[in-house]
C-alpha cells in the first residue's frame, strides 16, 4: 500500500514536455545527460517488467489476508489498523529518497537494478518472516498449548509478525520506484504509452494472482509438512501462499536484472540534478542554473568570432573550486530523509492555487478508500459470514470462509479494475476529469454506504435466529462481492486521473511537476495515518466490528465528490492523456 501504494511515479501528459533532470528530457550539455540505452524492443521491455507482478503478487496477499491473520495472534480488532503505519511513512520518506539515491548510483549493474535486487531480497526475508511467526514465536517461548484450543495472546509471534510486517513495506517502497525509473530510462520518447500499459499489465496480472492464491484455501492440503503444533490451517494457508510469492518474486527479479540492459551512470554524472528530485520552485535555489549554466561560460566575440571562454574560466577558476567543495559538503544533507520531507512540505506554498483544491479532494477520497483496504476481508469473515478470529472452531473456520471469500471478492475488483482502466481516458474527453473524478467519489459514496447497509442487515438477520447457523447468507454474499466489484471502476480512476490532473495544472510551474506529485503523496499517506491510528479505537466506540468506520468512509467519499464538483477547476477534456492507474 501505498501502498497502498503507494508513493507515485511522475507523470508527464505530452511525451514531448520535459523538465530538468526528466529520464526522457533534454539539458544543455552531455554531462547533464541520463545515460540512455539503446531503443529496446517490446520484447524486452515486457520481460524488463516483470519485476511488478512479483511485487504485486506479495502486496495482494498483504492486502487481502495479514489483518486477518495478525487478529490470530491475539492482537485485537481495534489495533489491527496500527500495524499499517509503516506503509505511509516509508512512502512519504524512503521511496522519494531511494528514488533520489539510485538517479546517483555509479555501480557497474546500473543505477536501478541495484535497488532492485536488494528491495527484492528484503521482500522475500520480510516474508519468510511473516509466515513463519508463529513458530518463531512458539520457540522463543509462546504457549506450548496447540493453536486449535488457544485463544490468548501470543507476544512473541505478534512481535516477530510486526517486524515483518513494516520490514516488507520499507522493502516494498524500496522496489517500486526503482522498477518504475526503470522503465523510464529504458523506453524512448515513442515508447513511454507501450511502456505504462505493460507495466501496469503486469501489475494486474501480480495482482490476479495474489489474490488467488489468498482466495485459496487448500495450501495446507498441498503442503501439509507445513502445519505445526502453533501453526493451524488458516496459518499453514498463508505461511505457502507466502513462500510460492517468494518463489515467483525470485523468478520475476531474475528476468529483469538480465533483460534490462542499463547503461551505467558515470562518477562525474552522479552530481547533476536527480531526476527525481524536487523541482517545483525554479533552480536557482540550488545556487545553480543549469538551463543558463553553459551561454555564460561559452561567451563569443562578435568582431573576430574567436572564442573568450578561457578568460571565463580564469576569473572563475577559485569560485568553482569553493562552490564544488560546498556542494559536496551538502549533497548528502539535501538527499536525505529530513531534506526531502521539509522540501516537501515548504513546497506546499508554491503550488498553482488550483492543486489546493486537489489536494483537499484526494485526501478526503483516501480517507475513504482506506477503511475499506484495511478491513474489507475482515469485514467478509466478521460482518457478513459471521465468523470470529478467537471464537470456538467453527466460528474461527466462519471467518476463515469469509475471508477467502473477501479475497476472492479482491480478485473481481482487480479484473474491473484493469477493464476500467480502458475507459477512463475517453471518458474524461468526453466529460472532462472533474466530472469523471466527481464521479468516482460518489460511487465510492454508494458502495460504503452500502457495505454498512449489508452489515446491518446481515447482523439483524443472524441475531434473530432461534439458533445461530454459522455462514452467510446467499444473497447477502452475492450482494458483498459485487460491492467488491464494483469498487474497481471508481479505483481505477482514483489511480489516474488525479495524478493527470495535477500534471496538467503543474505543466507550466517551472519543470515542477515532480514535486508537485510529491505533494500530491501527502494527501494520500496522511489520510492513511489517520485511518491506521483512528479507525480501530473508532470502531471500538461503537461496539467493535468494522460498520463505523465504513459509515465514516462514505461520508468522507460524499464530501470528496461534492468539493470536486464545486472547486476543481475546470480543465480542457482534450488535452487529457491517461497516466494509467497505480498501485500501492
Amino acid at each position: 500500500m501505498v501502498g497502498l501504494d503507494e508513493a507515485h511515479p511522475r507523470i508527464v501528459l505530452d511525451p514531448s514536455s520535459s523538465s530538468p533532470g526528466v529520464p526522457n528530457g533534454t539539458s544543455d550539455g552531455s554531462s547533464m545527460a541520463t545515460p540512455r540505452s539503446k531503443h529496446f524492443s517490446l520484447v524486452n521491455l515486457v520481460l524488463s517488467c516483470t519485476v511488478a507482478a512479483g511485487v504485486q503478487f506479495g502486496w495482494a496477499l498483504q492486502l487481502s489476508l495479514l489483518t486477518p491473520y495478525i487478529q490470530t495472534l491475539g492482537i485485537g480488532h481495534a489495533f489491527s489498523s496500527f500495524i499499517w503505519l509503516c506503509g505511509p511513512i516509508t512512502g512519504l520518506v524512503v521511496q522519494p529518497c531511494v528514488g533520489i539515491w539510485s538517479d546517483k548510483c555509479t555501480s557497474k549493474y546500473g543505477r536501478r537494478r541495484p535497488f532492485i535486487l536488494a528491495g527484492s531480497l528484503m521482500i522475500s526475508a520480510a516474508v519468510i518472516l511473516i509466515g513463519f511467526s508463529a513458530d518463531v514465536g512458539y520457540l522463543f517461548g509462546d504457549t506450548k498449548e496447540h493453536c486449535r484450543t488457544f485463544k490468548g495472546t501470543r507476544t512473541r509471534a505478534a512481535i516477530v509478525f510486526i517486524i515483518g510486517f513494516w520490514l516488507l513495506d520499507l522493502a516494498n517502497n524500496t522496489v517500486q520506484g526503482p522498477a518504475r525509473a526503470l522503465l523510464a530510462d529504458l523506453a524512448g520518447p515513442d515508447q513511454r504509452n507501450t511502456a505504462n500499459a505493460v507495466f501496469c499489465s503486469w501489475m494486474a496480472v501480480g495482482n490476479i494472482l495474489g489474490f488467488s492464491a489468498g482466495a485459496s484455501g487448500n495450501w495446507h492440503k498441498w503442503f501439509p509438512f507445513l502445519l505445526s503444533k502453533a501453526c493451524c490451517e488458516a496459518c499453514a494457508n498463508l505461511k505457502a501462499a507466502f513462500l510460492v510469492a517468494v518463489v515467483f518474486l525470485i523468478l520475476c527479479t531474475l528476468v529483469t536484472i538480465y533483460f534490462a540492459d542499463e547503461v551505467p551512470l558515470a562518477a562525474k554524472e552522479s552530481h547533476r540534478l536527480s531526476d527525481s528530485a524536487p523541482l517545483l520552485e525554479e533552480a536557482q535555489q540550488n545556487g545553480l542554473d543549469p538551463s543558463k549554466l553553459k551561454p555564460d561560460m561559452l561567451v563569443r566575440d562578435e568582431t573576430n568570432g574567436k572564442n573568450t571562454e578561457r578568460d571565463y574560466e580564469g576569473d572563475e577558476n577559485s569560485k568553482h573550486v569553493n562552490s564544488k567543495i560546498e556542494e559536496d559538503q551538502n549533497n548528502g544533507f539535501s538527499d536525505g530523509p529530513g531534506a526531502v520531507l521539509v522540501n516537501l512540505l515548504t513546497s506546499l506554498r508554491h503550488l498553482p492555487p488550483a492543486m489546493h483544491s486537489v489536494l483537499i479532494v484526494m485526501a478526503l477520497s483516501w480517507l475513504s478508500w482506506f477503511p475499506f483496504f484495511l478491513f474489507d476481508t475482515d469485514w467478509m469473515g466478521r460482518e457478513v459470514y459471521h465468523g470470529d478470529p478467537k471464537g470456538d472452531l467453527s466460528e474461527v473456520g466462519a471467518y476463515d470462509q469469509g475471508v477467502r471469500e473477501g479475497a476472492f471478492g479482491l480478485l473481481l475488483n482487480s479484473v474491473v479494475l484493469g477493464i476500467s482502466s480502458f475507459l477512463i481516458e475517453p471518458m474524461c474527453q468526453r466529460m472532462g476529469a472533474r466530472l469523471v473524478w466527481a464521479l468516482s467519489n460518489f460511487i465510492v459514496f454508494a458502495c460504503m454506504a452500502g457495505t454498512a447497509f449489508i452489515s446491518l442487515i446481515s447482523v439483524g438477520e443472524y441475531s434473530t435466529r432461534i439458533e445461530h447457523v454459522i455462514g452467510a447468507n446467499d444473497t447477502i454474499k452475492i450482494a458483498s462481492l459485487v460491492v467488491f466489484a464494483l469498487l474497481g471502476f471508481p479505483l481505477a480512476i482514483t489511480y489516474s486521473v488525479p495524478f493527470s490532473v495535477t500534471a496538467q495544472l503543474t505543466a507550466d510551474s517551472g519543470g515542477g511537476q515532480g514535486l508537485a506529485i510529491g505533494v500530491l503523496n501527502l494527501s494520500i499517506v496522511v489520510p492513511q495515518m489517520i485511518v491506521s491510528l483512528g479507525a480501530g479505537p473508532w470502531d471500538a466506540l461503537f461496539g467493535g466490528g468494522n460498520i463505523p468506520a465504513f459509515v465514516l468512509a462514505s461520508f468522507s467519499a460524499l464530501a470528496a465528490g461534492i468539493i470536486a464538483v464545486r472547486r476543481l477547476p475546470n480543465l480542457s477534456s482534450s488535452s487529457f492523456k491517461s497516466s494509467g492507474f497505480h498501485f500501492g
